[in-house]
């Protein structure tokens, strides 16, 4: 085969895997659906900047204030759809794309927040909840309305939590209002004429800059020419041919410190240690071979795990340290939130549906009730839990995943990961937070 031909071969592998998955299966079962839905969107990771690692930049305003189109003018694409009819858009729509000046960014288009009826007030609920993972907000305001309760409600909320907000009176263009006013919040922009569309944008790139150091998983603990051993076991639930986001991030932000990573399967591990020539700077391994890792690993290495890794990387590391006592007080009975921020096919040994339960069972010896939530689907009442064991959370943004801690916390709810869970449940914990002096 010649070198452009497997240069072919493999960008479209993975298509052909899918074409010959639908061939055996000839009809989409929700497996077969969820396997393909995972395959893409670990591609995709693969080949662009991860969702969560995009600015999230959300429009929101009453129906027909002109979102969609404005969204449209600010990209130059015909990203949605857009209609004279009040409420097209029905549920909050996602566009990952490349946005200058800004970069590689997430655009959230909302339904209306005057939506009426049953459906509507389930419309609005999602609309509330994009807030949560909004690193920037666009309220679009018809030029020739007055700000509506709605809208003043949504400026509270973006207040109170904390986002960066811009007013645009759209359908500028009218001409008519254009006196009302001068606020730096507000800008004329017309989604018709592309009016103020090049400035909204340079707005924009304002809100999402700070001057918070960029956040790092890794960088900041190794020096250049260290060796970081990554122990990544590959079970069922492991993408064919590919590894989990968090390895794949850990990998990158090795090589961003000059430092050197291996990569080994657990079955390895102990021979690779052996022969190094260099003593490794640290070991990072997957949370669920923990045990076996740290029997493997001299006491001189550090040792922690993605999970840890990630915990810190959104900045809940401590809190979830402080809150992983929770599980020596569980009774039978209690409730307990096993919480996940993608969706996948759960294999026949999940980690968090199967393994989690069982450990902590053994752990405790009590038998708790265990609940289960994945994607967007995580609690806005958390009262009735005892405690929240979620995963590292690399499919959501720092600022969704803070948001749900924020809600745990006001709920008087521990939340804490799962790799700092199981840290502590196999007596390990001190060890694998080590590289973490002030904890």
């Amino acid at each position: 085969m010649s070198r452009k031909s497997k240069k072919i071969f493999q960008k479209y592998s993975d298509i052909f895997e899918l074409f010959l998955l639908l061939y055996k299966k000839k009809y989409f079962s929700e497996d077969l659906e969820n396997d393909i839905s995972r395959r893409i969107m670990v591609t995709a990771n693969l080949n662009q900047t991860p969702i969560s690692e995009r600015m999230h930049i959300a429009f929101f305003g009453m129906r027909n204030a002109g979102k969609s189109s404005l969204i449209n003018a600010v990209t130059g694409q015909e990203l949605a759809i857009i209609s004279p009819v009040p409420g097209t858009t029905t549920d909050p729509v996602h566009k990952t794309m490349e946005l200058l000046p800004l970069g590689p960014v997430v655009l959230i288009d909302t339904p209306g927040i005057d939506d009426s009826g049953e459906l509507g007030a389930q419309r609005i609920n999602k609309t509330h909840q994009v807030l949560n993972k909004t690193d920037a907000a666009i309220l679009v305001v018809d030029v020739n309305c007055e700000l509506s309760k709605e809208d003043e409600e949504l400026i509270e909320l973006f207040r109170e939590k904390k986002i960066p907000y811009i007013i645009a009176l759209n359908k500028s263009d009218l001409k008519i209002g254009q006196e009302r006013s001068t606020s730096a919040e507000y800008i004329f922009v017309s989604a018709l004429t592309g009016q103020g569309i090049h400035e909204l944008k340079e707005r924009i790139a304002g809100l999402c800059k700070s001057d918070e150091p960029q956040h790092r998983l890794v960088t900041d603990l190794i020096d250049p020419s260290d060796f970081v051993v990554l122990v990544t076991p590959i079970d069922k639930a492991a993408p064919k041919g590919r590894l989990i986001l968090p390895q794949q991030q850990v990998i990158r932000d090795i090589l961003e410190a000059n430092a050197v990573s291996i990569v080994t399967k657990e079955n390895e591990f102990k021979n690779v240690l052996k022969n190094l020539a260099k003593k490794p700077r640290m070991i990072i391994t997957d949370s669920q071979i923990f045990d076996k890792v740290a029997a493997d690993t001299p006491h001189d290495i550090p040792l922690t795990s993605f999970s840890i890794l990630m915990a810190r990387y959104k900045g809940l590391l401590d809190d979830a340290v402080r809150s992983v006592k929770a599980i020596e007080h569980i009774e039978d009975g209690d409730k307990i939130l096993i919480a996940e921020g993608c969706t996948h096919h759960r294999q026949c040994d999940d980690i968090g549906s199967v393994k989690l339960p069982r450990w902590i069972k053994n752990h405790t010896g009590k038998h708790p009730e265990f609940c289960f939530c994945s994607g967007a689907g995580f609690p806005s009442d958390l009262a009735d839990y005892k405690l929240i064991v979620h995963c590292g959370g690399c499919m959501l943004n720092t600022r969704e995943m803070q948001s749900r801690a924020q809600t745990a916390k006001r709920a008087g709810v521990p939340m804490t990961n799962y790799g700092i869970l199981i840290a502590c449940m196999q007596g390990i914990l001190k060890r694998s937070i080590g590289i973490f002096p002030h904890l």
